[in-house]
C-alpha cells in the first residue's frame, strides 16, 4: 500500500491529460456521446462497475494482462451497453490508448474519480491496488446510497399508505355513517361537519383531485431540474431537522473520502478539489468546494480557504489544518470521512427506529379523529331521545 497511500508526489501528468480528455467530450463521436447520456438510464449502474473493478483487481493481482483480463470479464457482461463499453475499453488499450485514456472515453460511466486514480496508478504502477481501492470505495457508496434512500423512502411510503387508508375511510365508510344523519345537520357537532365536508368534497370532485396531485406530483418533478429547482431542494436537505444531520453526513463522508483517495493516490490538490467538488452530491456543497479551491488556486492553504460560516463542521476543518501541518493529509481525510460514515449510519438507525412509532401515531390520529367525528353525532342523538323519554 505504500506505492498508493503516499501523500506528497510530484504532479500526476498522466492525470492532466486523462482530465483533459473528460473536458473535451463534447468532441467525441456523437454515438459514443449518446451512449454516454442514455446508460444513465438503461446503461451500467453503479454496481455494474463495481463488479467490473472488482473482478479486474483479482485478475490484474494474479498476473493477467490487462487487455486480457478486460476481454475475459467484458464477454461475461450481461448487460449490452456495458458490454459493449468494456470490450471497446479493450480495443482502445490494443491501439495504445493507455487504461485511464481509454476510461475517459466514458465520462457519465465511469466518472473523473475514477479515472484518476487509474491514471495515477498508471504513473506509480501500482494498478491492482489501486483497484481494490476503488472496489471499496464503490461498496462503500454503494452501500451508503442504499441506506439513506432507504431511510428517506420509507417514510414516504408509510405517509402514502396514511393518505390512501384515511382517503378510503372518507370516501367508502364515512358516507354509510352519515346517511344516518341526513335532514339533522344542525343538531351534529364541529368534527363531524368537517369530516362530512371534506368527505363530500372528495366524492364530488374525485377527478380534479387525482388531476391536481398529479399536476403537483410531476410540476415538481419538473422543478427541482432546473437550476433553482435543484438549489432549494438541496437547500432544504440541509435545513430540515434530521434529514440535515442525514444529508450533512452524507456529503461529508462522500467529498472528504474522495479527497482522501486522490490525495493518497498523489493527483495534484487542485484537480483533486475539482473532482471533490463535482461528486460531493449537493450545489451548495459543490459551491463550497469550488471556492475552495478558488482560494488555494492563489496560493492559500486548504484549511484556510473555507468561509466563516462553512458547511464542514470546525472540527473537521481543524482535522484538514491538522494534516497538512504533519504532511499525512490524505490519511486524516480518509480518517474523518469514516467517522462521519459512522454518525451516518447511527443517523440512519435512529431515523428509521423513529419513523414507523411516529407514523403509527398519526395514522391513530387521523383515524380517531374520523371515528370520533361519527361516534359523537351518536351519541348526542342518543342522549336527546332519552331526554324526551
Amino acid at each position: 500500500m505504500t506505492a498508493v497511500m503516499t501523500a506528497q508526489r510530484p504532479p500526476v501528468q498522466q492525470s492532466r491529460g486523462a482530465s483533459s480528455a473528460v473536458r473535451s467530450t463534447g468532441q467525441q463521436q456523437t454515438t459514443l456521446k449518446r451512449l454516454s447520456e442514455f446508460s444513465l438510464e438503461l446503461g451500467p449502474s453503479l454496481k455494474d462497475v463495481l463488479n467490473f473493478t472488482n473482478q479486474l483487481s483479482v485478475m490484474v493481482k494474479a498476473g493477467i494482462a490487462l487487455p486480457e483480463a478486460i476481454e475475459a470479464i467484458g464477454l461475461q457482461i450481461e448487460n449490452k451497453k456495458f458490454r459493449k463499453i468494456i470490450l471497446d475499453l479493450k480495443s482502445r488499450i490494443e491501439s495504445g490508448e493507455s487504461f485511464s485514456q481509454a476510461l475517459a472515453r466514458y465520462p457519465k460511466v465511469f466518472g473523473r474519480l475514477y479515472i484518476n486514480m487509474i491514471a495515477a496508478a498508471e504513473l506509480s504502477g501500482s494498478l491492482s491496488l489501486m483497484l481494490r481501492k476503488i472496489t471499496e470505495y464503490l461498496d462503500q457508496e454503494i452501500q451508503t446510497r442504499s441506506q439513506v434512500i432507504g431511510a428517506m423512502i420509507y417514510p414516504g411510503i408509510i405517509a402514502v399508505m396514511a393518505v390512501t387508508c384515511t382517503t378510503f375511510l372518507l370516501v367508502f365508510v364515512l358516507p354509510r355513517f352519515t346517511a344516518l344523519f341526513a335532514g339533522k345537520e344542525a343538531m351534529l357537532p364541529k368534527p363531524t361537519i368537517i369530516i362530512m365536508a371534506i368527505s363530500g368534497f372528495l366524492r364530488g370532485n374525485w377527478m380534479y383531485v387525482l388531476i391536481g396531485v398529479a399536476v403537483v406530483v410531476f410540476g415538481l418533478g419538473a422543478y427541482i431540474k432546473t437550476t433553482t429547482g435543484r438549489f432549494w431542494l438541496d437547500k432544504i436537505k440541509l435545513v430540515v431537522p434530521v434529514m440535515k444531520t442525514l444529508c450533512n453526513s452524507l456529503y461529508i463522508t462522500r467529498s472528504l473520502g474522495a479527497m482522501g483517495i486522490l490525495t493518497n493516490a498523489g493527483v495534484p490538490i487542485l484537480e483533486t478539489l475539482e473532482i471533490t467538488a463535482e461528486v460531493s452530491g449537493n450545489v451548495h456543497y459543490k459551491k463550497m468546494w469550488r471556492d475552495v479551491y478558488n482560494s488555494v488556486k492563489q496560493g492559500r492553504r486548504i484549511a484556510q480557504s473555507f468561509s466563516a460560516k462553512p458547511l464542514l463542521p470546525i472540527s473537521a476543518i481543524q482535522m484538514i489544518r491538522s494534516g497538512e501541518d504533519s504532511g499525512t493529509l490524505g490519511q486524516v481525510l480518509e480518517d474523518v470521512s469514516e467517522f462521519y460514515q459512522r454518525q451516518l449510519k447511527a443517523t440512519i438507525k435512529i431515523v428509521t427506529a423513529m419513523i414507523e412509532p411516529l407514523m403509527i401515531i398519526v395514522m391513530g390520529f387521523l383515524v380517531g379523529f374520523i371515528a370520533m367525528a361519527v361516534i359523537l353525532p351518536i351519541f348526542k342523538m342518543s342522549a336527546i331521545a332519552s331526554g324526551r323519554h
